[in-house]
This record gives structure tokens, C-alpha cells and sequence, in this order.
């Protein structure tokens, strides 16, 4: 254990959510060792060596979705309520393990401490849903044609939901997808991301401990390690109806086209490439502060992190200016010392395509306004600190049209009315998250229209980052079009069934047909 992980109390935390002994390798689902290569996680806090990891071989995946069909047959039978009774013991448990599962994520990704404890309250939020949720599994009535007959809807489960989740949400994103998906019945297979896999184990020992205590199948949640190829496995599987993957727009064209080649249905958060519209009308204080968190909070890793700053002319210098200026208080550093506010991206290859951003947003004729720039020394020597960059530069340009994992935000001018931007905003492939700073009505009806922000989220004095479990969370064009957690999202999970109760002596055909007999 290195002296940062030692100084913070990294292996207290550990020792806190069962993960001991992990030198030689541990797998999976079952809680058993695996039979696949050694996967070693490296915290880019310090670049030390966490653990090792035991990954998910074919046979080992075999073993876990046994494990899962087995348990579906038992769980999907036990009464909504009740499973929600489960999901309120696991959401409990988490909040008694908040600190160091909090502490982990942090040190295993690099996001800062407060950051892994809001991921953490995120699980709780979610399970407090899910739970309430577990009475509401509704369904609707409709008058039939036919005298004498009722008809209604109902859902039921669908089987075995198989997740993969990304590195920069290494736990809270599969807790909005198991929460939901456990109170419907359906048990969960797990793929976390290859480069937090310790945050999986740490998530599958809470829910295990929760399961043996109530007699119930360990199948109900079962994970899976390792890196696509592992995913692949169950991208394919007939046995798994739904695929709920988060990730890049590359790696989400992949899971459709595997999933629907079977017929499959397929859950997909992909990329984002937000901005927030400033209008002349712009509280700018606020919009400092929501740009600003937007676009360094997690080192620019968050999906809804802010790329684009779209700024009216009139006031393009002074929300300028301004940025630049908190820019230079922004301290850079050791994610658990909560005096730092940006920590590392998640690993040298990160690093490199944050360079190459700078690089190409100026060969493309922008100019770097903050110059950004990798740091090194005493306190960096994962090599993966970087400071956060701005550039001004045209919405056009191929580099800003794509999301670059990193902290790095394009100040964008337009000018005439909010249209403008707003034409701006949605003149790129993505459609996760948007905002607009204004306190005119107008503009802000405007943007919220049917012919205003393009994307599954948008905002109004808030920034890009930052959802709540409430409401229905995701984006349209290459963002996937999936929605998860709140609202009505748990409908996914489910399977559709239409009923006709027919309580008369007779059989009256549809359209009126006659067929005597």
C-alpha cells in the first residue's frame, strides 16, 4: 500500500467492504475465484498498485448465468413489495459503508473524495426510489368494444439484465439500473469498467451480504470482470433480453448492433457534448459557477460535463474574463485532500488525447485563453495531472465536435438572437445534456420548445452536470436514446402484456366476424 493510500486510510477502507487478500486474483459473480488473466487496478492518485483481479473466463461466465437463470425463477416470483424490502436493506447498508466506498471510488478512479461521496448518496437516492417504486409497478384499464370483457395492461419482468458501466460512474450507475431492475424481478449481471474493477467487488460483497442475510439466491446480482471481451460474451447472449451499457458513442454502436442482431433490446448512455447558452440576460455569477463546475468537476470525465460555452457578443469578454480568473484559483491535486477541487484523468492514455485536443483546436485556428498543460512533480507522479484549458474557438471545428474526456472548454461566440445559439447548441451529433443562463422568459420558453435544445436534458440557470434520480436521465441522437433511473424509466426492465377477460356465456369475435359452429 503506498503512502497515500496508507496516509488516507485506503486500506481501512478496503478492509471495511471485504476486499482482502486480492493479491492473487478474485472473480466474479459467485464470489468465487475466476479461471481468467490477472487484472491489476492502478490508482492514477498515486499510480500504486490497488489489487489484483482474477477475470471472468468463458467457463467462469458460464458458472455466473447459471448462477443468475437459477435465481430468476425464485426472485421474479416473490412479491414486488418485498423485493423493494431488499433493495431498502441494501440501500441502508450503504449508507452505513458510505465512507469508504466513497474513499474507494476516489482513490480507484480520481474523482475527489466529496465527488465519490455524492456518487455514493446517488446508490441511497436511487434505492429510496426504487423501494417506493416496488408499490407502483402500475399498469393501465381500457374500455373494451366488446360487451362483457375487461381489458388491461400489466408488466412483467423480463429475465436476466446484463449492465456495463464506465469508469468515471464506477458505482452509481449500476445501482440506477440494478434498484430499478431488482423491485421488477429481474436479476443483473454486471460488467463494471476493466479500469475500476475493485469499486464492482466492492458493490457485489454489500449486496451479497444483504442477499445471504435473507435466504435468497446469490444470483440475483452477479458481476462479471474484464475488458470487452468479457462484455462481448454477454452482448450476445440470448439469455439476456436487455444490455444497459454506458460508455463512448464507439463502444454503444458496437452493443446495438450485437444486441439487435438478436433481437435483443438495448438500455444505451453514451456521449456528450453539452454546452450552456449565456444570453445577454445571464446572471453571470451564476454561470461562472455552473460553467466552471461543469467543465472541471471529475477532470472533465462526466458524460454532462460542459464542452461548449456558447456566449452572446455583448457579453462574450466579460464571461470571458471572468472564467479566466477563477480558472487561476483552481487547485489541482490529490483527490482525498478535500482542499483540492480537480484530481487526475484516469490514465496516461486520457492524458494523451487531452493533449491532442489542445493541440488540434489550435491547428483548426482557435486560441487557448487558460493553456492548460500536464503537470509533474512531487504530487503528480501518476503522471495523469493535468490542468484544466479553455480555448475560443468556432463550433465547427472537427475537434469540437467531438467529446474529449478532459478538461478542456471551447468558448463559443454568437450573436443576434437566442436562435442562434440555440442552432449551435444542437449543430453537433450528440444529445445528452444543455443549458441556457438567462433570466428572460422568453428565452428560456424558447429553449425548453419543441424547437429549442435537441437533447434528453436541458436546463435553465443550472449547469449541464449534475442530475437527479427523479427524473428520467438521458440523451437522444448519438447519446443512444436510453433513459435511466426516475420518471417512468423502470418500464424498460419490464415486458409489456395486454389482457382480455372475457366474463360472459358468449364469444364475440373482433370486426364483427361470425364463425358458427
Amino acid at each position: 500500500m503506498s503512502e497515500t493510500a496508507t496516509a488516507f486510510g485506503i486500506k481501512e477502507a478496503l478492509d471495511a467492504l471485504g476486499i482482502t487478500e486480492l493479491n492473487e486474483g478474485t472473480s466474479t459473480g459467485t464470489q468465487k475465484f475466476g479461471n481468467g488473466e490477472v487484472l491489476a487496478s492502478t490508482s492514477p492518485v498515486d499510480d500504486a498498485l490497488i489489487a489484483k483481479v482474477r477475470t471472468t473466463s468463458p467457463q467462469d461466465y458460464e458458472r455466473v448465468m447459471e448462477t443468475a437463470t437459477e435465481a430468476y425463477t425464485s426472485w421474479r416470483s416473490m412479491p414486488a413489495p418485498q423485493r423493494g424490502e431488499i433493495v431498502r436493506q441494501f440501500g441502508n447498508r450503504l449508507r452505513e459503508l458510505k465512507e469508504p466506498l466513497g474513499k474507494l471510488v476516489s482513490y480507484e478512479m480520481g474523482k475527489s473524495y466529496q465527488e465519490g461521496l455524492g456518487e455514493v448518496q446517488e446508490m441511497i437516492d436511487i434505492c429510496d426510489f426504487a423501494v417506493g417504486l416496488s408499490r407502483q409497478l402500475h399498469g393501465l384499464t381500457m374500455h373494451s368494444e366488446r360487451p362483457g370483457h375487461r381489458m388491461y395492461e400489466q408488466y412483467h419482468p423480463l429475465g436476466i439484465v446484463g449492465i456495463i458501466s464506465a469508469f468515471n460512474f464506477p458505482v452509481a450507475v449500476w445501482a440506477w439500473n440494478t434498484a430499478l431492475a431488482w423491485v421488477c424481478g429481474d436479476v443483473c449481471v454486471w460488467k463494471p469498467s476493466e479500469k475500476t474493477p475493485l469499486c464492482g467487488i466492492a458493490c457485489q460483497n454489500i449486496i451479497a451480504g444483504v442477499l445471504q442475510e435473507n435466504d435468497l439466491p446469490e444470483g440475483i446480482s452477479c458481476l462479471i470482470n474484464g475488458d470487452y471481451k468479457v462484455g462481448e460474451m454477454m452482448t450476445k447472449d440470448e439469455r439476456v433480453p436487455l444490455v444497459s451499457a454506458t460508455g463512448s458513442i464507439r463502444m454503444g454502436k458496437i452493443v446495438a448492433q450485437a444486441v439487435a442482431a438478436r433481437l435483443g433490446k438495448s438500455l444505451l448512455e453514451l456521449g456528450g457534448n453539452n454546452a450552456i447558452i449565456v444570453t445577454p440576460d445571464a446572471d453571470i455569477k451564476m454561470t461562472v459557477i455552473g460553467a466552471v463546475f461543469g467543465a472541471v468537476g471529475t477532470a472533465g470525465q462526466r458524460c454532462t460535463s460542459t464542452r461548449r460555452l456558447i456566449i452572446h457578443e455583448s457579453v462574450y469578454e466579460t464571461v470571458k474574463n471572468a472564467l479566466v480568473e477563477a480558472y487561476k484559483q483552481l487547485k489541482i491535486g490529490n483527490p482525498l485532500d478535500e482542499s483540492n477541487h480537480v484530481g487526475p484523468l484516469i490514465d496516461t492514455n486520457a492524458v494523451a488525447l487531452y493533449k491532442e485536443a489542445l493541440e488540434r483546436v489550435v491547428a483548426e485556428g482557435g486560441t487557448l485563453v487558460v493553456e492548460g498543460g500536464v503537470l509533474s512533480g512531487e504530487g503528480y507522479e501518476s503522471g495523469c495531472y493535468v490542468r484544466p484549458a479553455m480555448a475560443e474557438a468556432q463550433n465547427h471545428f472537427e475537434i469540437v465536435q467531438h467529446e474529449t474526456f478532459a478538461p478542456v472548454l471551447y468558448l463559443i461566440k454568437y450573436t443576434g438572437p437566442v436562435s442562434n445559439a440555440i442552432a449551435l447548441q444542437n449543430g453537433v451529433k450528440q444529445g445528452l445534456s444543455s443549458a441556457i443562463m438567462t433570466n428572460n422568459l422568453r428565452e428560456a420558453e424558447q429553449f425548453l420548445s419543441a424547437t429549442g435544445s435537441d437533447c434528453g436534458i436541458a436546463n435553465v440557470n443550472i449547469g449541464t452536470s449534475g442530475a437527479e434520480i427523479g427524473g428520467a436521465f438521458g440523451g437522444e441522437k448519438e447519446t443512444g436514446g436510453g433513459r435511466e433511473s426516475g420518471s417512468d424509466a423502470w418500464k424498460i426492465y419490464m415486458r409489456r402484456q395486454t389482457n382480455t377477460i372475457n366474463y360472459t356465456t358468449e364469444l364475440p369475435l373482433a370486426q364483427g366476424i361470425k364463425f358458427d359452429l
